[in-house]
């Protein structure tokens, strides 16, 4: 098993993250979201694991492009889910998922990358 990174290649926290994975050795494979869409299964175990709040990328210009309507309509794991699948964007990248190990992360903390890597 290879440790996944979920993200968008463009996205600068999502460079620094394949950079910090490439300086570590880490063996990776990218899903590009734009690209490759986000996978169901995988984002409903993240919902659950992770919870939605750390999914939902609210700092963002995707969260501030979105209508007042949708923005108040994400209040738990369902909405949120709905928001995420047709927003692949609003997701807190990078989302990944560590080789040999059964946690998930989402952002990009050197700190804590290094306890998993």
């Amino acid at each position: 098993m290879t440790t996944t990174l979920y993200g968008i290649p463009n996205c600068d926290t999502v460079k620094r993250a394949r950079a910090w994975l490439d300086e570590h050795g880490v063996a990776y494979r990218l899903h590009d979201f734009k690209k490759q869409g986000v996978p169901e299964a995988q984002l409903d175990s993240w919902l659950k694991s992770l919870g939605w709040e750390p999914l939902v990328n609210r700092r963002g210009t995707t969260w501030r492009k979105l209508d007042e309507a949708t923005r108040a309509s994400v209040v738990d794991a369902g909405s949120a889910r709905t928001v995420l699948l047709a927003n692949p964007s609003l997701i807190k990248r990078p989302v990944v998922h560590w080789k040999d190990r059964a946690d998930v992360t989402t952002g990009f903390d050197p700190a804590e990358w290094a306890a998993r890597a």
